[in-house]
């Protein structure tokens, strides 16, 4: 399988209490290279900020740098507004959004705000008539117009989509389970798993998984991009417990393994606080080395 262009990426923790420093992290990922700047998505936790309009703030605030929630809860998040919100960040950002969505987690935070409890069986048949909803409004245009829904999750009897967004926004998936990872085969752009959730050996398994769905529904292979939000401490010593803790020599040594044995193609950076000093060795050190290790 030929490997897609490697992409980097930034993922602040939205706190209230670091949003300036929240912000002057993105704007060094923006004037450093990275291509995308991610937001988890937990509107339950007290001290975060909202996802969507951490987004909006930060793309006014940045020039080239895209934007992604990694990744929105679907339960929390109806499709037909998750969708305007996505188009009208596109539209006033340039084209610089796309949409990570996920079935939902933490279902007793989820029903505390009002949110639904749902099943993995209704968790996915409710991210399948999101999928196809916001897929939808993405798509309208001078011959399509009207959106709707048809599922017992989200009917949508009919509205005019709009605006259009500028560029096609993709549709991003963190899901980790078969079923899951079939939808994605068949629907997604793209699938978002965390190093803290699935680590290597099951990334891999995972990865199979998809591929194999992928080539059922008839799209080519490599179709999807396949992202890895990953943490870990750049030291200056030795290699330390988790999979990427070590010196620069380590980090690079171990993403271009992922890169060429799990196929991954963006990784996203979950800086350990909300300084800047890793977002800066990893863009120096780690990010032009790893491209010439992959990428020739």
């Amino acid at each position: 399988m030929a490997h897609r262009p490697i992409t980097f990426g930034i993922s602040p923790t939205p706190y209230a209490a670091d949003y300036s420093e929240i912000v002057e992290q993105a704007l060094l990922a923006d004037r450093l290279g990275y291509e995308l700047i991610g937001i988890q998505d937990h509107p339950y936790q007290r001290r975060f900020l909202d996802t969507f309009s951490l987004i909006a703030d930060l793309a006014a605030r940045t020039e080239r740098v895209s934007f992604f929630p990694d990744v929105a809860s679907l339960p929390m998040r109806g499709p037909v507004m998750m969708a305007k919100a996505a188009v009208s960040i596109d539209v006033m950002s340039g084209g610089r959004f796309e949409l990570g969505i996920g079935a939902g987690a933490f279902w007793d935070a989820l029903v505390g705000m009002g949110g639904p409890r749902r099943t993995p069986r209704e968790s996915l048949a409710a991210l399948e008539e999101a999928i196809a909803i916001c897929r939808a409004a993405f798509d309208v245009g001078p011959e399509k117009r009207v959106v709707r829904g048809a599922g017992s999750h989200y009917p949508v009897p009919g509205y005019p989509g709009g605006p259009p967004p500028v560029h096609r926004i993709e549709i991003w998936v963190g899901a980790y389970r078969p079923r899951a990872l079939g939808l994605i085969g068949r629907l997604a752009d793209g699938w978002v798993p965390s190093l803290g959730n699935l680590g290597p050996a099951g990334y891999r398994e995972a990865a199979a998984r998809l591929e194999d769905a992928i080539v059922a529904a008839g799209r080519e292979p490599g179709s999807i991009r396949r992202l890895y939000n990953v943490n870990g401490t750049i030291t200056d010593g030795d290699v330390g417990e988790g999979p990427l803790d070590g010196p620069v020599e380590h980090w690079i040594e171990t993403l271009a393994r992922w890169v060429v044995e799990l196929n991954v193609d963006t990784f996203i950076l979950w800086p350990p606080d909300s300084g800047t000093r890793d977002i800066e060795r990893f863009a120096a050190e780690i990010m032009p080395a790893l491209r010439r290790a992959v990428e020739g």
